[in-house]
């Protein structure tokens, strides 16, 4: 039995979630319909587009994502912090980019004056904006709602495009995240639709290929402030340049018509995080096989499923492959 969102999602252990839709129907988002013969790359732009929308409405980063020919990945990062320093004005300018409010909402970015008796309605709202702004759930509403729209437009039908809910599970370590990322932007390559990752259509691993040759990261996504960033109060605690040797070599590994191993610095990020090579090489290849819920050691999990109160530790066989061999 499916298990409710806010059961799954504990801020206490770590504000990193991975979350996957998939279409329904034989749907397509890119690639050729061998059915009927109609090509749907362009459908990957518009995900690709909506994701890269929402970071500047949420207070909700992305570290990563990869949208594939049936279904996306995306890497959250929760910014609780971003949130709850919001004014109440910039909260309702935030919820307006994607929603219309209210009448009183949209008096109050307006500047207009709020009768005594609808202050207690407009602080509700907002308190219920700040919170849905944070909320993983109601990113993904917004990102796979205009593009279910957009799909049945355009193949002139109706129903669901999507999966009724979409997978989400908890990193609850810096292992768990950059595995994670690494299986996901890593996507194109091993199902060898893209060769290297700066030619990864459609992926945060381009952008960030990109931004990275001109000694830059993307200002979309969530930056890693290793290094020379570490006076950034957010990010992820690795230099950019490790993580994209670190990916780079991991993708020569994974493909079966390339020659790769993984090299002495990358082998070093590997020991910050106390996972051992031929145990990166297998999560990256099999991520969504061997974690079907939170990520991360027996500890962690054992401390996020008592803040859930969960009487059982679900997935805690898993946490091996997060042991150094």
């Amino acid at each position: 039995m499916p298990r409710s969102r806010r059961t799954q999602i504990s801020i206490e252990d770590t504000p990193y979630y991975h979350c996957c839709s998939r279409v329904v129907r034989r749907a397509f988002l890119c690639g050729d319909d061998k059915y009927t013969g109609k090509n749907y790359d362009h459908r990957r732009g518009w995900v690709e587009t909506q994701i890269l929308k929402l970071t500047e409405v949420f207070a909700i980063d992305v570290a990563a994502y990869a949208v594939m020919s049936n279904h996306l990945h995306v890497v959250l990062y929760i910014d609780i912090e971003k949130a709850n320093n919001w004014t109440e004005r910039e909260v309702a300018e935030q919820w307006h980019k994607c929603f219309k409010g209210s009448e009183i909402t949209q008096r109050f970015i307006k500047g207009e004056v709020i009768e005594d008796y609808l202050v207690a309605q407009l602080k509700h709202l907002i308190a219920t904006y700040r919170s849905r702004l944070s909320d993983i759930s109601w990113f993904m509403r917004c990102l796979n709602e205009p593009i279910a729209r957009q799909a049945n437009y355009e193949d002139n039908c109706t129903g669901h495009f999507w999966e009724g809910r979409f997978k989400s599970q908890a990193l609850l370590d810096d292992a768990a995240v950059l595995a994670c990322m690494a299986y996901v932007e890593l996507n194109p390559i091993r199902a060898k639709i893209a060769d290297t990752p700066e030619h990864s259509d459609h992926t945060s691993l381009k952008l960030r290929v990109k931004a990275a040759l001109k000694g830059e990261q993307p200002s979309s996504l969530l930056p890693f402030i290793g290094g020379e960033s570490l006076n950034q109060v957010k990010g992820i605690n690795f230099t950019i340049h490790d993580y994209l040797e670190l990916v780079e070599q991991t993708g020569r590994v994974i493909r079966g018509d390339k020659r790769g191993v993984i090299l002495e610095n990358a082998e070093n990020t590997l020991n910050r995080l106390n996972i051992s090579v031929e145990s990166w090489i297998k999560i990256t290849s099999q991520f969504g096989k061997l974690f079907c819920g939170p990520v991360g050691t027996l500890q962690e999990i054992t401390g996020y499923c008592e803040h859930l109160e969960k009487r059982r530790r679900h997935f805690s066989q898993s946490c091996q492959n997060f042991q150094s061999g």
